[in-house]
């Protein structure tokens, strides 16, 4: 499993940065990717990173707020969600991009709240 890690409750507008870490042969080898599951919602791709860290995706509704990221002597991949909305609520997860039924863990909750 990929367990993801910083969420919590924030402020209309604050940020915060979600962080997972990877086996290296897991992260090595696979573009990665953030997904989350908003309440009530199926789960869905937030942002991608390539394998090579030189190209990215983002979900129409993150795009220009959120930023993904990799580090490779690290094996983690990053989230950091500026400018963040009460809809940006929900438990997010990494895992690879496709996504790989083993690899989902609990995820990380984020709250949006005043």
């Amino acid at each position: 499993q990929l367990q993801a890690s910083g969420g919590g409750l924030v402020q209309p507008g604050g940020s915060l940065r979600l962080s997972c870490t990877a086996s290296a042969h897991i992260f090595q080898v696979n573009n990665m990717g953030w997904y989350r599951q908003r309440p009530g919602q199926e789960r869905e791709l937030v942002a991608s990173i390539w394998r090579d860290g030189k190209n990215t995706y983002y979900a129409g509704d993150v795009r220009y707020r959120f930023i993904i990221s990799r580090d490779s002597a690290k094996n983690s991949v990053s989230l950091q969600m500026n400018s963040l909305k009460p809809e940006d609520t929900a438990v997010y997860y990494c895992n690879t991009q496709p996504p790989l039924a083993q690899y989902w863990g609990q995820g990380t909750l984020v709250t949006v709240s005043s």
